[in-house]
């Protein structure tokens, strides 16, 4: 339970935040503060056990037909990462309140980031790869809201649309290589997964699956070529960005090569695979970063090149490769949050990120300068920062890999060229920003200094970056051995952490990349002079164009398919069927079964024939709306006639009751229809009509008679032989509505609601003009309520709604319900409508039909939710017997109260759409 805790305490509690702002920024932030305050504290306490080498699991069912369960698990790696999150967002939203303007909404933006660092513990935390998925795609969906904050900011959406195409289109690729990878272990569970390494890495689709799981991988942490998204998602307020670079969204993609690494990893193809894909990603985007003369630009394309560096060094795959990205992770988080929250800070008390403008800022905030340029060492990797330590293994690692061949040499020269550049851009941010000498007036002029409490999280992050530097193997040394266990998934040698490891040629890379960065840095001018002379390109604009030209192309295709023709469309749909149909009877070598058919009796062949009359009456009439409708209830009355001659007298209820209410709906709409509609048919069409038409009778007919000859098992047997002992109920059709298949009542209870709810939104403010006379020009009968229809009306209502009543109260043992209760409520209430007119009815019954059909659909919600009180499955019913004087033994049922929710569900729809079709009848248009 405590692992739920810290999955899902943040996300809980960000309602918080944003309900309390009104009580003050100070209140915010304390509040904001306690999920990850208290996750840290229970997380921190799972860490003895860990570094014993315990893995602790908790399972909890969820569909587990589709192997779905809420399965987590701590482990080194998943510990390290939650601790990264949690530690990391804690200082965040405590820099978030000193960098947000008054004008912005704090509560907004902390309860955004609560829910979004539930997604990312859901990630780490998971122990069930399809659970993994769920919390992944909900990091793309709470990261395009942070991303977007600014929503005023076209740059803003722009960059959130972009960052939510490309992670969630990599999130479907994922998905698949997930299903895929489950398929070859057997099973969704991450511990089952790792077992089956070998069956995986031997099975014959491993390829497939391991390009699908790494484009997924690629596309979240902005490996080349999908890193175009993250720099332009630095439009986000800078706590975003500094909590998305560090330790969030962009490892996510990490942290699943990580994650799977003990299962599909060890063989060539990833080893060339990943490491070339990081390899060009970390140079690619470091020569990028050089020459962006926005700061956030400068240390989005840093985060990219250094997620490569860590890609490159699980791509490797060996021991000392592991250990140096698992290291290096925890080291950029340091760095790269500071480095964040600097240039924001910069960005506060200047106005301006711009590098161009940006000089001397060190007389005016001389604490974030020093601070700066320490970060800023640390990410080139300077000696005694915890930068150094990491690039001395990963340049270490790289001169062991035997998977590249005679190509192998490669991989050590680009690593140092790349290393090179990262000197070159962390001296340039530090340099030209607070250096580089006098200030040059910027929109805000003279610059402040920042509150002390804002820059007290770069403080302690900076502290880390010279703490773990110096004293590395004390402080993280035994944690990084234990994680590299859980990557490479065997207990490797244990590696000590130590700064000097004496002259070697790791060390003379290191001195290169430093001196050659440096030196490299008095040649500014001249690099920026010549990369402006280079054909200028943005990617935003590229992937909006793209997408552009995307929805014009989908758009002909559509409108070339969709041309406002339902014939086409049906046309379609039945042909398509059509075709479905006749290749499964293509399969049979006899169309007819060993199963004799049921003789037709005089009842049901009268009934069949006046049915097909009827439809072919409605068809050759159809020009002639009212005639056309009246015997179109003519077929309705003959199918419930077949209904109930075929034992099924709750169809047979349901289907008059249904066909009384659209009747009278549709006789409604009429009255603003012309009565007869023009011939727009050519014979052309007619006849291609009633050839799809004609073979689509016969192919159903076909199919028909094909089952009802063959043998079946009917699954009715098994609801017959329990809907007493389970349900308590001898109406079999009633007991599987409201308890054996109860859920799907319910939404389709609720698919009712959404639909009246909407139509009765499109009828709200519409006004059409009243017809005066028909289409023969003879004006409609000047007393639209006849008294005496009126009379009867009134007579029959306390008639219909007891037998109303009895329906719905016998409904369980015998035929009826709620639904066809409902119905016969609504049709009495319908008769009042259309004999008095709707202003009576307003007068004399004065409900809220929106009110009563969200009470119905509640009534049933909670019905469902009271069986978890009994530990039973979500709508699971009971009942017992009463016995009461003079009433005598009873039964009472749990299924009563959701009965009447579709009930109410049914009645309010009904009426609502109803009352609103009705005000388009009134010379007046009447208001709520």
């Amino acid at each position: 339970m405590a692992l739920l805790l810290i999955v899902f305490l943040p996300i809980l509690m960000a309602w918080l935040p944003r309900t309390t702002e009104r009580l003050g920024r100070n209140f915010s932030l304390v509040i904001t503060l306690l999920a990850p305050l208290i996750a840290v504290a229970i997380a921190l306490s799972y860490l003895p056990a860990v570094l014993r080498g315990e893995i602790h699991e908790v399972s909890f069912p969820w569909v587990p037909s589709l192997g779905l369960n809420f399965e987590f698990r701590v482990d080194p790696l998943s510990l390290m990462f939650a601790l990264l999150i949690l530690c990391i967002g804690i200082l965040v939203v405590w820099y978030g309140r000193f960098y947000l303007s008054k004008k912005d909404s704090i509560g907004k933006l902390y309860s955004l980031l609560l829910m979004f660092m539930t997604a990312m513990l859901g990630i780490v935390l998971s122990n069930n790869v399809l659970l993994l998925f769920v919390f992944w795609e909900l990091t793309s969906i709470t990261s395009f809201l942070l991303i977007g904050y600014w929503q005023h900011n076209s740059d803003a959406r722009k960059g959130a649309r972009m960052a939510l195409a490309v992670t969630g289109g990599g999130g479907l690729a994922l998905l698949a290589g997930l299903i895929m990878l489950a398929h070859m272990a057997g099973s969704y569970t991450l511990t089952d997964i790792f077992a089956a390494h070998e069956a995986i890495i031997a099975h014959s689709l491993y390829p497939v699956m391991l390009i699908l799981v790494l484009i997924g991988a690629f596309t979240k942490s902005a490996q080349f070529p999908f890193h175009f998204w993250l720099p332009h998602a630095m439009a986000a307020p800078t706590p975003v960005s500094a909590y998305l670079h560090s330790a969030t969204m962009v490892k996510a993609g990490i942290f699943l090569l990580a994650r799977l690494h003990p299962a599909i990893a060890g063989t060539d193809m990833w080893v060339l695979v990943v490491t070339s894909i990081g390899l060009i990603t970390m140079t690619f985007a470091a020569v990028m970063a050089m020459f962006k003369h926005d700061l956030k630009g400068l240390l989005a394309y840093s985060t990219v090149s250094h997620l490569g560096l860590i890609t490159m060094l699980f791509g490797i795959s060996t021991e000392l490769a592991v250990l140096a990205g698992i290291f290096h992770i925890l080291n950029h988080a340091a760095f790269k949050a500071s480095l964040f929250m600097a240039a924001g800070i910069v960005d506060h008390e200047t106005g301006t990120r711009d590098l161009r403008v940006l000089r001397g800022m060190y007389k005016y905030m001389p604490l974030t300068a020093v601070l700066s340029v320490l970060a800023a060492a640390a990410m080139a990797g300077v000696p005694f920062f915890n930068g150094f330590l990491s690039k001395e293994m990963m340049l270490t690692a790289v001169l062991d890999i035997p998977a590249f061949g005679a190509f192998a040499w490669i991989v050590p020269v680009v690593a140092s060229i790349a290393a090179l550049f990262s000197v070159y851009y962390s001296t340039r941010f530090a340099h030209n920003t607070f250096f580089a000498g006098e200030a040059k007036k910027t929109p805000t002029f003279p610059p402040h200094a920042p509150s002390k409490l804002m820059v007290a999280p770069i403080m302690l992050m900076v502290t880390l970056c010279v703490g773990v530097g110096l004293f590395a193997q004390p402080l993280v040394g035994a944690y990084i051995n234990a994680a590299g266990t859980t990557v490479l998934g065997y207990a490797q040698e244990p590696y000590s952490i130590y700064i000097w490891h004496g002259f070697n040629l790791p060390l003379l890379m290191s001195a290169i990349a430093l001196i050659g960065g440096v030196a490299l840095y008095t040649r500014k001018e001249q690099l920026l002079n010549w990369y402006k002379k280079r054909k200028p390109f943005n990617e935003l604009y590229m992937f909006e164009g793209g997408v552009t030209q995307f929805m014009g192309w989908t758009t002909r295709f559509t409108n070339g398919l969709e041309n406002g023709s339902l014939q086409r469309y049906i046309a379609f749909i039945v042909a398509l069927m059509v075709l479905m149909l006749l290749q499964a009877l293509m399969q049979l070598s006899s169309l007819t079964g060993s199963v004799s058919l049921t003789p037709v009796d005089t009842v049901a062949a009268v009934a069949i024939v006046v049915l097909i009359v009827a439809a072919f009456g409605t068809v050759a009439i159809h020009h002639h709306r009212f005639g056309a409708l009246l015997i179109l209830s003519v077929v309705g009355l003959m199918v419930s006639i077949l209904f109930a001659r075929f034992s099924a007298p709750d169809l047979a209820m349901t289907q008059l009751s249904v066909e009384v209410v659209t009747i009278v709906l549709l006789m409604l709409a009429l009255y603003f229809l012309p009565q007869d509609t023009p011939n727009e048919s050519s014979k052309r069409r007619v006849w291609r009509d009633v050839s799809i038409a004609g073979f689509a009778g016969i192919a159903v007919g076909a199919v028909a008679y094909a089952i009802l000859t063959r043998p079946v098992q009917p699954i009715s047997d098994y609801f017959l032989a329990n809907s007493k002992p389970e349900g308590g109920g001898y109406n079999v059709v009633n007991v599987i509505l409201v308890d054996f298949r109860g859920f799907d009542t319910f939404g389709e209870i609720v698919v009712l609601a959404i639909a009246g709810i909407g139509i009765a939104t499109l009828l709200r403010n519409l006004y059409l003009p009243l017809p005066l006379t028909d289409n023969q020009g003879r004006a409609w009968d000047k007393v639209p309520h006849p008294p005496l229809l009126s009379m009867m009306a009134r007579m029959l209502l306390p008639l219909a709604l007891m037998v109303s009543a009895y329906i719905f109260l016998r409904g369980h043992n015998a035929p009826g319900g709620g639904f066809i209760a409902g119905l016969i409520t609504s049709i009495a209430l319908i008769l009042q409508y259309v004999a008095s007119g709707v202003s009576y009815v307003r007068e004399r019954f004065q409900f809220n039909y929106p009110n009563w059909l969200a009470i119905g659909v509640l009534i049933a919600g909670l019905t469902g939710i009271g069986s978890w009180y009994f530990d039973h499955p979500f709508l699971t019913s009971t009942f017992e017997y009463l016995t009461w004087p003079v009433v005598g033994t009873f039964e009472v049922s749990s299924a009563l109260p959701f009965d009447l929710g579709v009930f109410l569900t049914v009645v309010a729809t009904t009426l609502l759409i109803l009352a609103y079709i009705g005000k388009l009848t009134t010379t007046a248009r009447v208001d709520d």
